[in-house]
């Protein structure tokens, strides 16, 4: 295309996004999406089960490393020692996230996953009190501030790299498997603690018997590996990469992606609320999950075992939840669906907890029952809703970060928040007007963000099944509800109301405006 230069012009000129092309639509394989999906699935159970495995075995590893305390104080140390976990993520969390916007996501889910296999394999291997004194619990503390650096970029990274392969409108229904394998890991860790304290001796679990279930991570992380090696670098950011290549060749230097800082001033008002459902969400599943075997066992008196195996059920049920409710996001809004979470959490977290208290394990199911369902809503959303806040190009360092300082707040530090509440004041129901509190917060974080369904990833081309679907879209495009234009990344070309374009050529935005828009300026007598 040539553009004539200084020759009048019909109406004034500005550079506008061309219009979408079939070829810019990408088409999703079914067995590269199938293969993403494995891949992020797999990393997931294992860091879940590991976070799981801990909570589970806290009154089992009390009188391991801390043998002279009451059992109060063992599980309020191992609470602490969990939270401890989250001082790590926010750290791990930007790191991670702008390794994923520097090399892909795909090598930072390699290097996360061998690092928590390695320091799961380790937590097992560590001697206890009777044998190194007190360097047992400090080594405890070191090995749960490791797994919280690398645990931190592990889901989010696997969130970003999923929801840049799914199809825009199904990517609730993908990222939805991808979030109920916490449950997985969750129902895994449950059921294996349950198994052992029910077939084996309290003795023989403070010997050696806690040490089994983090051990058992090492085969899994192989064969998560493997199926990790067959997975390929998301399409979205596979075209981030290929354009700084072609800058690098152009500039012949080095193009970085954006530093963190650059990253929090132009992202925090996108920033703010994801915290925020990061935080609400995550006081929920840690509470639900990590906090009330505990309370089970210890303030209402169930028995250890039972206190796991009463929760197996509901993380089964949860994975259903979870999956359900990704879909309902494609079909209704994000955004309600969050909020019909948020809602039911303020509304069923006491009468859950009351029915907790009377001490009759169908009752307790049915009222834990009330929590998972909101949990496993919240829990849907880290992997849709929350990537889908920020451009491809760096959509890894504002999830990591974001997510995990709002998972380090309050999520991880909720089951030692409420242990001490409940030690403190004596009263059974403080984990759930906690509860309550932060359903508040997700509720009112969800007024913050954009409605995103169905629609292209910010920074990204649309992702559909067949050519069909492209070509509907490509037709419709300049009604279609779910394309924003500005969102796109398509190139500027010169526009007018009329026949001729004036243009100075000797301006240096022109000229590469121009050649971003692969057009060519002539001076009107052609020099």
């Amino acid at each position: 295309m040539s553009v004539t230069a200084r020759t009048i012009s019909a109406g004034p000129i500005e550079f506008r996004k061309r219009q979408l092309r079939v070829s810019d639509v990408r088409i999703v394989h079914p067995e590269r999406l199938a293969r993403a999906l494995r891949g992020s699935a797999v990393g997931n159970v294992i860091e879940w089960y590991e976070f799981g495995v801990f909570g589970f075995l806290i009154t089992v590893m009390g009188p391991v490393f801390l043998p002279e305390a009451n059992s109060v104080v063992q599980s309020l140390y191992l609470f602490g020692t969990f939270a401890v976990t989250f001082i790590a993520r926010p750290l791990g969390g930007v790191f991670f996230g702008w390794l994923g916007d520097r090399i892909g996501r795909r090598r930072v889910l390699t290097i996360t996953l061998m690092m928590m296999s390695v320091v799961t394999l380790a937590t097992g291997m560590l001697p206890g009190y009777a044998v190194i004194g007190a360097w047992a619990p400090i080594l405890l503390v070191t090995m749960r501030l490791l797994q919280g650096f690398s645990a931190s970029g592990e889901y989010t990274s696997a969130a970003t790299f999923l929801s840049e392969f799914a199809p825009d409108t199904e990517r609730g229904r993908y990222t939805g498997i991808l979030a109920s394998m916490i449950y997985v890991g969750f129902a895994l860790g449950a059921g294996l603690v349950g198994v052992l304290q029910l077939t084996t001796s309290p003795e023989f679990m403070q010997s050696w018997g806690w040490r089994i279930p983090f051990l058992i991570s090492l085969p899994m992380t192989a064969i998560a590996l493997y199926i990790r090696y067959r997975v390929e670098e998301s399409p979205a950011f596979s075209a981030v990469l290929h354009d700084r290549e072609q800058l690098e060749e152009k500039l012949h230097e080095v193009a970085a992606n954006k530093s963190v800082l650059a990253v929090v001033r132009s992202r925090w008002r996108s920033l703010l609320p994801v915290i925020g459902i990061a935080a609400a969400g995550n006081v929920i599943a840690y509470t639900m999950f990590t906090y009330v075997p505990t309370y089970l066992s210890q303030t209402l008196g169930f028995e250890p075992a039972l206190s796991n195996l009463v929760l197996f059920p509901l993380y089964l049920a949860a994975i259903f939840f979870t999956i359900l409710a990704g879909r309902l996001g494609d079909r209704l809004g994000r955004r309600r669906v969050l909020a019909a979470g948020g809602l039911i959490g303020i509304v069923c977290a006491i009468p859950a907890f009351l029915l907790m208290g009377t001490g009759t394990v169908w009752l307790a199911m049915f009222g834990a029952l009330f929590v998972m369902v909101a949990s496993a809503i919240f829990s849907q959303s880290y992997a849709s809703t929350l990537p889908e806040q920020f451009p491809t190009e760096d959509r890894n360092t504002s999830l990591g970060l974001a997510y995990n300082v709002g998972n380090a707040a309050l999520g991880g530090t909720a089951p030692l928040v409420v242990g001490a509440l409940v030690a403190a004041t004596g009263n059974v129901l403080m984990p759930a007007f906690y509860l309550v509190a932060a359903c508040a917060l997700g509720l009112l974080s969800v007024l913050g963000i954009r409605e995103t369904s169905r629609r292209p990833l910010n920074g990204s081309m649309p992702n559909v099944r067949t050519p069909k679907e492209a070509a509907l879209i490509v037709d419709s495009q300049e009604q279609h509800a779910d394309l924003d234009p500005e969102e796109l990344p398509l190139p500027y070309i010169p526009y007018t109301a009329g026949t001729d374009v004036e243009l100075d050529i000797a301006d240096p935005q022109v000229v590469e405006a121009a050649g971003r828009a692969e057009v060519t300026l002539a001076s009107r007598d052609g020099e």
